[in-house]
């Protein structure tokens, strides 16, 4: 899992290095970069994009536009839910194909130079002529990577946020772009969030789309205080009040149990190691549709890759994945902080793992989140074209 040296100009950037993308357009400013992915392909062929939206445990949607009307479809959606090949305006949506194909998993590597907490997915757009979902604003950043065909793009600030009434899509009701771009294979485009852009496709096309996670407030601080509370679950201490005194307002919340209350919650929040693990656990939490199957046995002599639809990360204390986190310290944490930031543990650092680590990973190969490989092609990547 190759990823960009931050400081060298890349081609993927336009030739600015990673670190100056950051500072220049991340959240900032848009940046069109043309071939900026040469020879880039589509991940999947229409064919295999078809069957995937089909699947139960892959999330799609169909758009139809048919002059000023617009549906929306859910899926699963198969063959013959999708209109014919020969109708212009329509758009099927698959998310998380990085999950289901190694082209696309290896797409959304080559865009880890923003944290691993930060990506979320990469999904794909296949519309026919015309097709589109209409002008619209995104509250995340994007990269929007044409892959197949051309489609154009418009984009630019938004002076009014109102939507088009009685859609089934947020469509701007105005939109008067800055910016227009007719996207290429290879070319992508930038957007922080809260830019306006609308992409119509010029013939059929596919554009896959780099999204990234941005976790409301009110969802950060509920998932956190839920996983805090889990871990105080198990103490069974009742809250006790000996020097109550009688009362003539019943009904009146005691003083003593809300301070009771409040000292509970500061503890739980006041212990850094309990809110650690539990911000790396809701991070690396799988999406509802990601399924794993029992892996192969790993043996000796063999070292390990992540499976696309693992998630890994870690801090100073601990190494997560899909969920769950795990404290690490010493040679171990340097492992497997190394097979997080890399997707691959080589057979020689493998080899180097303690007798605990080894069956802790084993049991994670059992799972399905690791997979054994050869001396031949596990070895750690080289930086890419």
């Amino acid at each position: 899992m190759a990823t960009l040296p931050i400081d060298k100009p890349a081609a993927l950037l336009g030739g600015l290095s990673p670190a100056a993308f950051m500072r220049r357009h991340w959240q900032k400013r848009p940046l069109l970069v043309r071939q900026a992915l040469p020879g880039v392909g589509a991940p999947v062929t229409r064919a295999e994009l078809f069957a995937l939206a089909a699947r139960d445990d892959v999330e799609s949607r169909l758009v139809v536009r048919d002059g000023a009307r617009w549906t929306l479809r859910h899926g699963p959606l198969p063959r013959r839910a999708l209109p014919p090949l020969a109708r212009g305006g329509w758009t099927l949506l698959v998310q998380g194909l990085d999950t289901q194909v190694d082209a696309a998993h290896a797409l959304l590597a080559r865009f880890r130079f923003v944290p691993q907490a930060r990506l979320d997915d990469l999904m794909i757009s296949y519309a026919t002529d015309g097709g589109g979902v209409g002008a619209h604003v995104d509250s995340y950043d994007v990269f929007l990577v044409q892959v197949h065909g051309r489609r154009r793009w418009r984009w630019g600030r938004v002076d009014d946020a109102s939507l088009v009434p009685g859609v089934p899509l947020k469509v701007l009701r105005r939109f008067a772009p800055a910016h227009e771009a007719l996207l290429e294979p290879g070319d992508v485009l930038y957007l922080p969030p809260g830019w306006a852009h609308d992409g119509v496709a010029v013939g059929e096309c596919m554009t896959c789309s780099v999204g990234f996670r941005a976790p409301r407030h009110g969802e950060l601080v509920h998932e956190l205080l839920l996983r805090l509370a889990d871990g105080v679950a198990d103490d069974e201490r009742l809250y006790r009040d000996p020097s109550q005194p009688a009362t003539s307002t019943p009904a009146q919340v005691p003083a003593a149990l809300a301070a009771h209350a409040r000292e509970l919650l500061r503890r739980a929040l006041a212990d850094e190691r309990a809110f650690e693990a539990a911000l790396g656990a809701w991070l690396t939490e799988p999406k509802p549709q990601v399924w794993f199957e029992p892996g192969a046995r790993w043996r000796r002599g063999q070292g390990l890759c992540l499976d696309r639809r693992t998630r890994m990360l870690y801090d100073r204390h601990h190494v997560f994945v899909n969920g769950e986190a795990f404290r690490a310290a010493g040679r171990d944490a340097a492992l497997l902080r190394r097979l997080a930031d890399r997707g691959v543990l080589g057979v020689a650092e493998a080899a180097q793992l303690s007798a605990p680590a080894r069956t802790l990973l084993a049991a994670w190969v059992d799972a399905g989140w690791l997979a054994p490989c050869d001396a031949s092609d596990c070895e750690p990547p080289g930086d890419p074209p």
